[in-house]
């Protein structure tokens, strides 16, 4: 996704079980090549997972313009 994608948009890279499509390939964007999932990121479910990730997502999102 070039220009990035929505907080709590799934990457259009994920299968149906949410595996990365991209994963050991050259393509792969290297921001995804650089995470390493760690027990802080990942809890012990998908659901606090997700949790996680919705939190960075909205707390990194660059800010809205004023109108």
């Amino acid at each position: 996704m070039p220009q990035g994608k929505p907080a709590g948009v799934p990457c259009v890279q994920l299968d149906a079980e949410y595996r990365c499509r991209l994963f050991g390939l050259p393509e792969r964007p290297a921001v995804c090549v650089s995470l390493r999932p760690e027990p802080e990121m990942c809890g012990s479910s998908r659901e606090q997972a997700l949790a996680t990730l919705a939190c960075w997502e909205l707390s990194t999102q660059p800010p809205s313009p004023h109108p």
